[in-house]
Protein backbone atom coordinates (compact mmCIF):
# COMPACT_ATOMS: atom_id res chain seq x y z
CA UNK A 1 0.00 0.00 0.00
CA UNK A 2 1.59 3.23 -1.12
CA UNK A 3 0.72 6.63 0.32
CA UNK A 4 -1.50 7.26 -2.72
CA UNK A 5 -3.89 4.48 -1.71
CA UNK A 6 -3.71 4.92 2.07
CA UNK A 7 -7.09 6.36 3.11
CA UNK A 8 -6.81 10.11 3.57
CA UNK A 9 -7.55 10.05 7.29
CA UNK A 10 -4.58 7.72 7.90
CA UNK A 11 -1.91 9.32 5.74
CA UNK A 12 1.16 10.70 7.43
CA UNK A 13 1.27 14.48 7.96
CA UNK A 14 3.03 16.50 5.30
CA UNK A 15 5.03 18.36 7.93
CA UNK A 16 5.54 15.93 10.82
CA UNK A 17 6.85 17.18 14.14
CA UNK A 18 8.23 13.81 15.24
CA UNK A 19 11.76 12.86 14.10
CA UNK A 20 12.18 10.10 11.51
CA UNK A 21 13.67 6.80 12.70
CA UNK A 22 13.99 3.43 11.00
CA UNK A 23 14.93 -0.23 11.49
CA UNK A 24 17.62 -1.98 9.47
CA UNK A 25 16.79 -5.66 9.03
CA UNK A 26 19.52 -8.09 10.06
CA UNK A 27 18.20 -11.55 9.12
CA UNK A 28 19.58 -13.58 12.07
CA UNK A 29 18.44 -10.95 14.58
CA UNK A 30 14.98 -10.21 13.16
CA UNK A 31 11.60 -11.90 13.68
CA UNK A 32 8.11 -11.40 12.38
CA UNK A 33 5.65 -11.36 15.29
CA UNK A 34 1.96 -11.73 14.41
CA UNK A 35 -0.66 -11.25 17.09
CA UNK A 36 -3.99 -13.10 16.89
CA UNK A 37 -4.10 -14.29 13.26
CA UNK A 38 -7.37 -15.98 14.13
CA UNK A 39 -10.85 -16.40 12.71
CA UNK A 40 -12.62 -14.48 15.47
CA UNK A 41 -10.75 -11.31 14.49
CA UNK A 42 -10.16 -11.63 10.76
CA UNK A 43 -13.03 -13.58 9.23
CA UNK A 44 -16.62 -12.51 8.47
CA UNK A 45 -17.49 -15.73 10.33
CA UNK A 46 -15.68 -14.52 13.44
CA UNK A 47 -17.26 -13.12 16.59
CA UNK A 48 -15.44 -9.79 16.26
CA UNK A 49 -16.26 -9.03 12.63
CA UNK A 50 -19.02 -6.58 13.47
CA UNK A 51 -16.55 -4.35 15.29
CA UNK A 52 -13.46 -4.91 13.14
CA UNK A 53 -14.68 -5.91 9.69
CA UNK A 54 -14.87 -2.44 8.17
CA UNK A 55 -11.28 -1.60 9.09
CA UNK A 56 -9.98 -5.03 8.03
CA UNK A 57 -11.59 -4.59 4.63
CA UNK A 58 -10.37 -1.00 4.29
CA UNK A 59 -6.74 -1.93 4.87
CA UNK A 60 -6.79 -5.31 3.09
CA UNK A 61 -5.48 -6.70 6.35
CA UNK A 62 -6.03 -10.40 5.70
CA UNK A 63 -4.09 -10.42 2.43
CA UNK A 64 -1.37 -8.19 3.82
CA UNK A 65 -0.70 -10.45 6.79
CA UNK A 66 -0.47 -13.33 4.32
CA UNK A 67 2.08 -11.40 2.27
CA UNK A 68 4.15 -10.78 5.41
CA UNK A 69 4.14 -14.48 6.22
CA UNK A 70 5.26 -15.31 2.70
CA UNK A 71 7.99 -12.67 2.60
CA UNK A 72 9.31 -13.64 6.03
CA UNK A 73 9.49 -17.32 5.18
CA UNK A 74 11.32 -16.56 1.93
CA UNK A 75 13.77 -14.29 3.75
CA UNK A 76 14.44 -16.92 6.40
CA UNK A 77 13.64 -14.89 9.51
CA UNK A 78 11.97 -16.38 12.56
CA UNK A 79 8.18 -16.21 12.57
CA UNK A 80 6.47 -16.00 15.97
CA UNK A 81 2.75 -16.17 16.75
CA UNK A 82 1.27 -14.60 19.87
CA UNK A 83 -2.26 -16.06 19.99
CA UNK A 84 -5.29 -15.31 22.12
CA UNK A 85 -7.22 -18.15 23.78
CA UNK A 86 -9.82 -18.23 26.51
CA UNK A 87 -10.59 -21.37 28.49
CA UNK A 88 -13.67 -21.93 30.67
CA UNK A 89 -11.86 -20.86 33.83
CA UNK A 90 -10.90 -17.53 32.22
CA UNK A 91 -14.58 -16.64 32.06
CA UNK A 92 -14.79 -16.90 35.85
CA UNK A 93 -12.49 -13.96 36.54
CA UNK A 94 -13.73 -11.66 39.31
CA UNK A 95 -13.25 -8.47 37.28
CA UNK A 96 -12.33 -7.29 33.79
CA UNK A 97 -11.73 -4.05 31.92
CA UNK A 98 -13.87 -2.87 29.00
CA UNK A 99 -12.05 -4.61 26.15
CA UNK A 100 -11.78 -7.85 28.08
CA UNK A 101 -15.46 -7.71 28.96
CA UNK A 102 -16.39 -7.33 25.29
CA UNK A 103 -14.26 -10.30 24.25
CA UNK A 104 -15.75 -12.46 26.99
CA UNK A 105 -19.25 -11.35 26.01
CA UNK A 106 -18.62 -12.26 22.37
CA UNK A 107 -16.97 -15.54 23.43
CA UNK A 108 -13.96 -14.74 21.29
CA UNK A 109 -11.12 -17.28 21.07
CA UNK A 110 -12.93 -19.86 23.21
CA UNK A 111 -11.36 -23.28 23.68
CA UNK A 112 -12.61 -26.20 25.74
CA UNK A 113 -9.36 -26.87 27.57
CA UNK A 114 -5.65 -25.91 27.46
CA UNK A 115 -4.69 -29.49 26.59
CA UNK A 116 -7.51 -30.36 24.21
CA UNK A 117 -8.06 -29.46 20.57
CA UNK A 118 -11.59 -30.84 20.57
CA UNK A 119 -13.75 -28.42 18.58
CA UNK A 120 -10.75 -26.25 17.70
CA UNK A 121 -10.62 -26.76 13.92
CA UNK A 122 -12.44 -23.94 12.13
CA UNK A 123 -13.58 -22.42 15.42
CA UNK A 124 -13.10 -18.75 16.17
CA UNK A 125 -9.87 -19.58 18.00
CA UNK A 126 -8.38 -21.37 14.98
CA UNK A 127 -5.96 -19.78 12.52
CA UNK A 128 -7.27 -18.18 9.38
CA UNK A 129 -7.20 -21.00 6.78
CA UNK A 130 -4.90 -19.08 4.42
CA UNK A 131 -2.24 -18.79 7.15
CA UNK A 132 -2.08 -22.46 8.15
CA UNK A 133 0.53 -23.30 5.51
CA UNK A 134 2.90 -20.86 7.22
CA UNK A 135 2.00 -21.41 10.88
CA UNK A 136 1.86 -25.21 10.71
CA UNK A 137 5.10 -25.72 8.76
CA UNK A 138 6.97 -27.10 11.77
CA UNK A 139 9.23 -24.04 11.96
CA UNK A 140 6.97 -21.24 13.20
CA UNK A 141 7.11 -20.54 16.94
CA UNK A 142 3.59 -20.60 18.40
CA UNK A 143 3.62 -19.10 21.87
CA UNK A 144 1.32 -19.60 24.80
CA UNK A 145 -1.71 -17.26 24.75
CA UNK A 146 -1.68 -13.71 25.97
CA UNK A 147 -4.76 -13.12 28.09
CA UNK A 148 -5.61 -9.46 27.65
CA UNK A 149 -3.46 -7.61 25.13
CA UNK A 150 0.26 -7.66 25.90
CA UNK A 151 3.00 -10.32 25.95
CA UNK A 152 3.51 -10.00 29.70
CA UNK A 153 1.31 -13.07 30.22
CA UNK A 154 2.92 -15.36 27.64
CA UNK A 155 6.36 -16.49 26.45
CA UNK A 156 6.87 -14.31 23.37
CA UNK A 157 9.75 -12.28 24.81
CA UNK A 158 11.36 -15.43 26.22
CA UNK A 159 11.21 -17.13 22.81
CA UNK A 160 12.69 -14.08 21.07
CA UNK A 161 15.53 -13.83 23.58
CA UNK A 162 16.32 -17.54 23.21
CA UNK A 163 16.81 -16.95 19.47
CA UNK A 164 18.92 -13.82 20.10
CA UNK A 165 16.32 -11.67 18.36
CA UNK A 166 16.38 -7.93 19.05
CA UNK A 167 14.50 -6.62 16.00
CA UNK A 168 10.79 -7.24 15.51
CA UNK A 169 8.49 -6.71 12.54
CA UNK A 170 5.08 -6.48 14.18
CA UNK A 171 1.60 -6.95 12.73
CA UNK A 172 -1.72 -8.67 13.41
CA UNK A 173 -4.82 -7.82 15.39
CA UNK A 174 -5.98 -5.57 16.81
CA UNK A 175 -4.19 -2.28 16.18
CA UNK A 176 -4.92 -0.36 19.38
CA UNK A 177 -5.19 -3.43 21.58
CA UNK A 178 -2.82 -6.38 21.17
CA UNK A 179 -0.51 -4.88 18.52
CA UNK A 180 0.00 -1.65 20.44
CA UNK A 181 0.41 -3.51 23.74
CA UNK A 182 3.06 -5.79 22.23
CA UNK A 183 4.79 -2.76 20.70
CA UNK A 184 4.98 -0.93 24.02
CA UNK A 185 6.31 -3.95 25.89
CA UNK A 186 8.87 -4.81 23.22
CA UNK A 187 10.19 -1.24 23.17
CA UNK A 188 10.41 -1.12 26.95
CA UNK A 189 12.40 -4.38 26.89
CA UNK A 190 14.96 -3.07 24.40
CA UNK A 191 13.73 -4.39 21.05
CA UNK A 192 13.69 -2.37 17.84
CA UNK A 193 10.19 -2.59 16.39
CA UNK A 194 8.82 -1.87 12.92
CA UNK A 195 5.02 -1.92 12.82
CA UNK A 196 3.38 -2.81 9.50
CA UNK A 197 0.56 -0.32 9.29
CA UNK A 198 -1.70 -2.04 6.74
CA UNK A 199 -1.27 -5.54 8.20
CA UNK A 200 -3.42 -4.63 11.17
CA UNK A 201 -6.82 -3.03 11.74
CA UNK A 202 -8.98 -1.65 14.53
CA UNK A 203 -12.56 -1.44 15.66
CA UNK A 204 -14.90 1.26 14.45
CA UNK A 205 -17.44 1.97 17.16
CA UNK A 206 -19.35 4.98 18.50
CA UNK A 207 -16.43 5.38 20.92
CA UNK A 208 -14.12 6.15 18.00
CA UNK A 209 -11.81 4.82 15.30
CA UNK A 210 -9.39 2.53 17.11
CA UNK A 211 -7.09 2.21 14.10
CA UNK A 212 -6.53 5.97 14.00
CA UNK A 213 -5.85 6.02 17.73
CA UNK A 214 -3.28 3.25 17.30
CA UNK A 215 -1.65 4.91 14.30
CA UNK A 216 -0.90 8.03 16.35
CA UNK A 217 0.77 5.90 19.02
CA UNK A 218 2.66 3.83 16.45
CA UNK A 219 4.21 7.07 15.24
CA UNK A 220 5.33 7.84 18.78
CA UNK A 221 6.54 4.43 19.94
CA UNK A 222 7.63 2.37 16.94
CA UNK A 223 11.15 2.61 15.56
CA UNK A 224 9.65 2.36 12.07
CA UNK A 225 6.22 2.36 10.47
CA UNK A 226 6.09 0.45 7.19
CA UNK A 227 3.54 -0.73 4.67
CA UNK A 228 3.39 -4.41 3.75
CA UNK A 229 4.98 -3.59 0.41
CA UNK A 230 7.88 -1.84 2.13
CA UNK A 231 8.35 -4.64 4.64
CA UNK A 232 8.39 -7.32 1.94
CA UNK A 233 10.89 -5.35 -0.16
CA UNK A 234 13.18 -4.77 2.82
CA UNK A 235 13.07 -8.45 3.72
CA UNK A 236 13.93 -9.43 0.17
CA UNK A 237 16.86 -7.02 0.02
CA UNK A 238 18.15 -8.05 3.44
CA UNK A 239 18.04 -11.74 2.53
CA UNK A 240 20.08 -11.09 -0.62
CA UNK A 241 22.82 -9.41 1.38
CA UNK A 242 22.82 -11.98 4.21
CA UNK A 243 25.62 -14.56 3.81
CA UNK A 244 24.47 -18.17 3.72
CA UNK A 245 25.46 -20.21 6.79
CA UNK A 246 28.42 -22.54 6.26
CA UNK A 247 27.53 -26.22 5.93
CA UNK A 248 28.57 -28.29 8.94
Amino acid sequence: MTDKVIPLAYRDPQNPALPKTDVEIDIPRTALVITDPQIDFLSPKGAGWGAFGESITEHNTVDNIGKLFEASKKAGIEVVISPHYYYPFDHRWDFAATGETLMHKLRMFDRRDPLSLEGFDNSGADWMPEYKQYIEDGKTIVCSPHKIAGPQTNDVVFQLRKKRIDKVILAGMAANFCVESHLRDFVEKGFEVAVVRDATAGSKLPEGDAYLAALVNFRWFANALWTTEEAADRLSQASLSCPMPMAS
